[in-house]
């Protein structure tokens, strides 16, 4: 509510000159004005108004990407893979999680060909980074990137990570063979199984494995500073463009209570 008041007075000049002819002399006008603060209810109404009109500007771009980028698998997310996954055919006990050209942008564009392995059902997937993820690099990467991700707080959890084939050969389809023996291989990409660092002394087994014909690398850890976990599964190989690790990572505990379904998660692992 606003109060205004006039007033008015000849000025100094006027009054000492020109008092016989007052009715030409000028008039000073003052106007004050004061205004009272609004109710605390109106105050309160605008305040909220205001916090959701920026809170909704601020949420808008995000909503964006959101909608755009959802991945074909978004419903496994927050919820066990049971219920969005089909059962494996080799063992019902398990699903089974085929990676395609809509999950992931390495697929998209090329760099990383589908794979595929099982996990128990009440497993749920968890989103990947953006700076993880390696959208912003493809289609080219320089350094690894992470696929996807998976866990159970009671047994453990899996990442998919993938690196430039050039980072580790100049040979260009080169297979996995030609990068060099598991030992070598592993030391290029132990810290990418174990969150940190690698240390050589934490390699506990190291294996080949033939599978049509595709060459698999197979690793035994057992970490005890990994940021991943104490104990640590590998299985790399490298096909097209890039070399695919499988990580299978779990605690003491975990693995104490899980380590025959963790090694069958990794065992699964194709490309």
């Amino acid at each position: 509510m606003a109060t205004v008041t006039l007033s008015s007075s000849s000025s100094p000049m006027c009054s000492s000159c020109c008092r016989s002819r007052s009715s030409s002399c000028p008039k000073k006008i003052q106007i004050r004005a004061s205004y009272s603060d609004p109710p605390s209810s109106f105050r309160n109404v605008m305040g909220l108004r205001r916090r959701e009109l920026l809170k909704g500007l601020a949420l808008s771009p995000l909503s964006l990407s959101l909608s755009l980028e959802a991945p074909p698998h978004s419903l496994a997310r927050e919820i066990e893979v049971g219920s969005v996954l089909p059962p494996s055919p080799s063992d019902p006990k398990f699903v089974i999680f085929k990676a395609s050209t809509k999950d992931t942008p390495a697929l998209r564009a090329g760099n990383v060909q589908p794979y595929q392995f099982i996990l128990p059902p009440t497993w749920k997937q968890t989103r990947v980074a953006n700076i993880l993820s390696g959208n912003y690099c493809q289609p080219k990467c320089a350094e690894p990137w992470v696929e996807v991700k998976f866990e159970d707080e009671k047994q453990g959890k899996v990442q998919v990570v993938a690196s430039p084939l050039i980072r580790l050969t100049n040979k260009p389809n080169a297979l996995i063979e030609d990068i060099g023996n598991p030992e070598k291989l592993i030391a290029s990409l132990g810290p990418f199984v174990t969150g940190n660092t690698y240390d050589p002394d934490e390699l506990l087994e190291s294996s080949v494995e033939k599978i049509g014909d595709q060459t698999y690398y197979k690793y035994v850890l057992e970490t005890p500073f990994a940021l991943t976990g104490s104990h640590n599964l590998a299985k790399a190989t490298a096909k097209g463009n890039s070399v695919v690790l499988f990580v299978v990572s779990a605690n003491d505990k975990q693995w104490q209570s899980s380590e025959k379904t963790l090694k069958a998660m990794l065992d699964s692992f194709r490309v």
